[in-house]
């Protein structure tokens, strides 16, 4: 039985390094600064061009929801917004759920917040959502990620040959998941 409940109220999830908390629209600005941010958009693998008033409405929209659950990522100590951590695309039927993550820029990556955010998101999404599946993509171009997810107990489980046009180049899309049952280190 999944708690939709739990997504709804979105409790604040708090690990070593990083908090997570509701992502609404008091976070527009960094957010904004985040989709012009050329490395984060091609990690992402985002093609659409947003306007101001498109990114507002959608973090106003965030709070409240009983079908995902949107997380600011913000650094422990300061606050600071590092980026986003999604659980969305919720099938209740099947207790499984999709995953995605975006740091706001170079100046985040590899200093293991990603990777702290990601735990934390997967305990809320077995124990207290009540999923048994949390699956994602992430593109070739995008080892570090790989590793990111593989720390985190994602396993690789196939593979979209030439999904993704980025500047002119096809790229493959790797499709990973965790179950619930699966080790977290």
């Amino acid at each position: 039985m999944i708690d939709t409940e739990a997504l709804r109220t979105q409790p604040e999830l708090t690990g070593e390094t990083v908090v997570l908390t509701q992502l609404d629209e008091s976070y527009f600005e960094t957010s904004w600064k985040a989709l012009q941010e050329p490395e984060t958009t091609r990690l992402t693998g985002t093609h659409t061009k947003f306007t101001e008033e498109q990114v507002r409405r959608y973090l106003a929209a965030r709070p409240g929801l009983d079908d995902r659950a949107d997380y600011a990522i913000l650094g422990k100590e300061d606050r600071a917004h590092l980026g986003d951590v999604v659980l969305s695309e919720i099938d209740a039927d099947n207790r499984s759920g999709s995953f995605r993550i975006a740091l706001n820029g170079p100046e985040f990556f590899g200093k293991g917040y990603g990777t702290e955010a990601t735990k934390l998101l997967l305990g809320y999404a077995f124990d207290v959502v009540g999923l048994h599946r949390v699956s994602l993509e992430v593109f070739d171009y995008n080892p570090r990620a790989q590793r990111a997810y593989e720390k985190a107990g994602f396993l690789r489980e196939g593979l979209q040959r030439q999904a993704l046009r980025w500047e002119g180049e096809w790229h493959d899309v790797i499709t990973m998941a965790i179950l619930k049952n699966d080790p977290r280190p």
